[in-house]
């Protein structure tokens, strides 16, 4: 590691709360202990918007990483990358290095919101990938970005289609497809109404629009009659 690399690694241990640390390793299960700081989010977020940018080049070229602070770091810059382009191959790069769930979902790059016409593309691919949490990732990106404007009815499908054994793969099917009842319910319910889903995605998809405030309660004691 170069003197960089160990100034960035320094500065993440000088901002280390035990206490934070102790309650993030807890939610963590795959993350060894040892390799958990506790630096809050938004002192990593501040802690990425104050690297230079040879910095933090030098810093996101340095994969893998050891701590998953320095994994949250990494994916606090690429959402900052502005060029479409430049941030897809970023991400392509970072995206099989990733190993939980937090990391996972706090990647949230800012250039997507006005290029969804290129981005699908890559979504297709990322959702094909054997790596776990670049599937998870693609599945929030459909979330995210294709359950208003951009809606289509292909895109419920592709995510049903989806078949694993991964608990963190079947937890984001289930928060798609809650979260597209609560935006495209007609569309969506009909995905219920045909068990298209396995039976524990199905019925967890139940109990997560059911414990939502944008789902109807007249909705919610329908969903609770196509329960598996």
């Amino acid at each position: 590691m170069n003197v960089k690399m160990d100034q960035i690694e320094e500065k993440l241990f000088s901002l280390m709360d035990e206490t934070y640390r102790e309650f993030s390793s807890s939610l963590m299960p795959t993350v060894p202990k040892e390799r958990v700081i506790g630096v809050r989010i938004p002192d990593i977020r501040r802690l990425a918007g104050e690297l230079p940018p040879s910095e933090a080049k030098a810093f996101m070229s340095s994969l893998p990483h050891k701590y998953f602070e320095e994994n949250n770091l990494h994916a606090f810059l690429i959402a900052k990358v502005k060029k479409f382009d430049e941030c897809i191959a970023l991400l392509d790069d970072f995206l099989p290095h990733i190993d939980n769930w937090a990391t996972c979902d706090s990647l949230r790059p800012k250039c997507f919101k006005e290029n969804t016409d290129l981005l699908i593309p890559h979504i297709e691919k990322w959702l094909k990938s054997h790596e776990l949490y670049t599937v998870r990732f693609g599945i929030e990106m459909l979330m995210v970005y294709y359950l208003d404007k951009q809606f289509d009815n292909k895109y419920l499908q592709k995510v049903a289609n989806i078949k694993s054994d991964e608990y963190y793969i079947n937890m984001m099917i289930a928060w798609y497809f809650a979260t597209a009842l609560a935006k495209q319910y007609d569309d969506a319910v009909r995905v219920l109404e045909n068990n298209t889903l396995s039976p524990w995605v199905h019925n967890k998809t139940i109990s997560k629009a059911c414990e939502s405030y944008r789902v109807t309660e007249q909705k919610k004691k329908y969903l609770k009659t196509l329960k598996r």
